[in-house]
């Protein structure tokens, strides 16, 4: 045996050079220009903007805005025509993104916040929740940054949470290493303060007082994430508070906000916000490629619903808060040099819980058994693995003020608006200005069913809350 080992020992001085091609073959990782090992596990990067007009960027039609670095993202990879949100406004669509499925499993109907009713169940009751801040997603749900860390991804997140204010919900409890950003729905750019006076800035659980504005930090702790963890798989959560009211620009602090003045704003404000959050881009591009490892990573680009008062929806019809077009289709875009083709548009019917579904599927991740995902993987279809998907989905505002609901399938899609029922066919009529239900009584009759077996689906959920 020793004589063996003598020999082996021989043989790889004699051929160190084999060993060394057969040992990096083998090995999890790659070498980059400058022979660092890199992960092979892909990258992640998600930039979620917050009330972005569907137009309000090159890659979709802007014209007084300028958006270099997003532009690239679709230049190096795909745009989606066809992209929703998971709900008409924020809270919501960030619960289907962190779980990847219907936030109304959890609870959360509407955003939390000074518009929001709260409440507890007690038994089959439900009871007020007297706090304004009370509620948030339980940490006993399975979250995506828990899913990625279980895989070996270090994972950030930077900007706004939105998903509980106390310090049981904080990013840092669900999955995530690192946290800098506001807790609350908005706060002051500046003092990092909600209308309110309710200070929501955070490092961590820590309280803290930063100067600056608020996009630009943002930037500059997504920037500093890629570099320390670039030599490891990462995922990056940057959901930025712009383009949410506030509207306030780079280099104007005051006047500080008030429930009075934080409507306040034009569309040159609105525009100097988003060239912020394109900045940002810039610099995580500039980031990735200085580390070598932008080809490996997958950068994501998205809305949480659509855009709102100085934003442009155009061609859709209508706004955030609503489930008309303009409130849930959003711009979507996909760059991973590595694996997806550039300058691909797509119109794939897609939604931000499916943005979970892929990142855990590329990672090696996987949901929780007895939670699946109710998105899909788009890596298939986007790489022409698998053809498009025929998909349906649906959406529902349940409020005293405002009764709605739809859904998509295929072209299809119907909205009750109050009391009134209406159908469109979106390849057709992308500004839904032609009911058809008339025309077509079976498609009519269909959706109805299909949306009726949704909402009998979700109510089989017993959930401890519900914000509405």
């Amino acid at each position: 045996m020793r004589i063996f080992d003598r020999d082996i020992k021989d043989w790889t001085k004699r051929n160190g050079w084999i060993v060394f091609v057969l040992l990096v073959l083998a090995s999890p990782v790659h070498l980059n220009a400058g022979g660092t090992a890199l992960p092979t596990k892909p990258n992640i990067v998600f930039i979620l903007i917050d009330d972005f007009g569907y137009a309000d960027s090159g890659p979709y039609g802007v014209k007084d805005i300028r958006t270099p670095h997003i532009d690239r993202l679709a230049r190096d990879g795909v745009k989606f025509t066809d992209f929703y949100s998971n709900a008409p406004v924020c809270t919501p669509t960030r619960c289907g993104f962190m779980t990847g499925r219907w936030q109304q499993r959890v609870g959360f109907e509407w955003a939390m916040g000074f518009t929001a009713n709260s409440f507890r169940r007690n038994g089959d009751m439900w009871v007020p929740e007297p706090d304004v801040h009370g509620l948030g997603l339980p940490t006993s749900i399975p979250t995506l940054p828990k899913m990625l860390k279980e895989v070996g991804y270090a994972t950030g997140a930077f900007g706004k949470w939105h998903l509980g204010y106390k310090d049981e919900y904080n990013p840092t409890h669900h999955g995530f290493d690192e946290y800098f950003g506001e807790l609350l729905g908005h706060s002051d750019y500046y003092t990092h303060s909600y209308f309110d006076g309710t200070y929501a800035l955070r490092d961590g659980l820590k309280p803290v007082k930063v100067e600056g504005y608020l996009t630009d930090l943002i930037n500059q702790r997504a920037t500093e994430f890629v570099r320390k963890h670039a030599r490891e798989p990462f995922f990056l959560y940057v959901p930025h508070l712009a383009v949410h009211c506030p509207y306030q620009p780079p280099g104007r602090p005051l006047p500080s906000v008030t429930k009075a003045n934080m409507y306040d704003g034009d569309r040159r404000t609105y525009a100097a916000m988003v060239e912020k959050i394109d900045d940002g881009v810039g610099m995580l591009l500039a980031e990735l490629e200085k580390q070598g490892v932008l080809d490996n990573t997958l950068f994501v680009l998205s809305s949480d619903n659509g855009g709102e008062r100085y934003s442009d929806n155009s061609p859709l019809f209508h706004h955030k808060s609503t489930l008309w077009e303009g409130g849930i289709r959003v711009p979507c875009l996909m760059s991973w040099p590595a694996k997806l083709p550039k300058g691909k548009v797509t119109s794939q019917v897609g939604i931000t819980m499916d943005l979970t579904a892929t990142f855990t599927s590329i990672s090696g991740a996987k949901p929780a058994a007895d939670r699946p995902f109710d998105g899909i993987n788009l890596m298939p279809i986007l790489t022409g693995e698998t053809p498009e998907h025929l998909r349906t989905l649906a959406w529902r505002i349940d409020r005293t003020a405002r009764q709605q609901k739809a859904i998509r399938h295929g072209s299809w899609k119907y909205i009750q608006d109050s009391n009134v029922e209406m159908l469109f066919d979106l390849a057709k009529d992308i500004g839904e200005r032609h009911d058809l239900s008339f025309q077509h009584p079976d498609v009519f009759a269909d959706l109805k069913q299909r949306l009726a077996a949704w909402e009998a689906e979700l109510a089989k959920e017993r959930t401890e809350f519900l914000v509405k």
